[in-house]
Formats: structure tokens, sequence, C-alpha cells
């Protein structure tokens, strides 16, 4: 029995000169995972502030593995990296074949995720503080 597999992503755009090759990158990223296979679930939030948080759900391990690396994501993934100031993510197992509320997401975020690298970092991503969202 596999279980599925919750991705959770927080991304902070640093500037509005960015926002356009994002949005692009973020679209293509969307469909890219809409489509992928063993992508079970997605939902995506925007917060006030350049702030974007990603909730997928996957039959496996490997099928987030495979969708990280393949492009249009890919390789947003490589411009995040000027793109943002802030960024973070987690992965867990679950029984549940269901995406956890932004609440749950932020909890696991904040409590088992890791900073992914950035040029720029803010302060609040160099002490790893993600606020809570405002939507549940």
């Amino acid at each position: 029995h596999r279980m599925p597999v919750v991705s959770i992503t927080l991304l902070r755009v640093r500037s509005w000169k960015f926002m356009p090759g994002f949005a692009v990158y973020a679209v293509r990223s969307r469909l890219q995972a809409s489509r992928a296979k063993g992508n079970c679930g997605l939902k995506l939030m925007r917060e006030p502030g350049n702030v974007f948080w990603t909730a997928t759900l996957w039959e496996s391990e490997d099928a987030v593995k495979k969708f990280m690396v393949a492009n249009p994501h890919g390789e947003a993934m490589r411009r995040l990296m000027e793109w943002c100031d802030e960024a973070s993510v987690t992965r867990w197992g679950q029984d549940s074949a269901e995406l956890p509320d932004w609440q749950e997401a932020h909890r696991r975020l904040q409590g088992e995720g890791r900073r992914s690298k950035v040029r720029l970092p803010s302060e609040a991503h160099e002490r790893f503080e993600i606020p809570a969202p405002k939507k549940k």
C-alpha cells in the first residue's frame, strides 16, 4: 500500500519586477502539475505581499520528484533563487488522500519544513519565521 505524499511550498516574490516571469512559470507549472502522472490534487493561494502557497498531493515520493525536476517546474525552481527572498518546502506521507487546509500546511511547514536557497534572503527567511496564512 502506497502512502499519498503531500508537498507544501511557500514563496515570496521579492520585487514586482519579477512578477511577470513568476506568473508565467506559475501558470505553466500549475498546468504541468495538473497533468503530471501521479498527481492527485492541487491547490494554490496568493496572499498579500507577493506570497504564494502551493499544496499538492501525489501517489508517491517518486511522482513528486519526477514533477519537481521536469520543465517548466524545474526551470522555475532555478529562477526562484533570484526572484524570491523567502522560499520554503515540506513534504510528508499520510494515510488520507486529501489535501490539508492552509492552517495545517502552515503548521507542518513551520514545524517540519526547510528553507530553500535564495540569493537575497529576507530577515524572516533567515530566522525561518513563516506568518500563518489568513485563509483556512
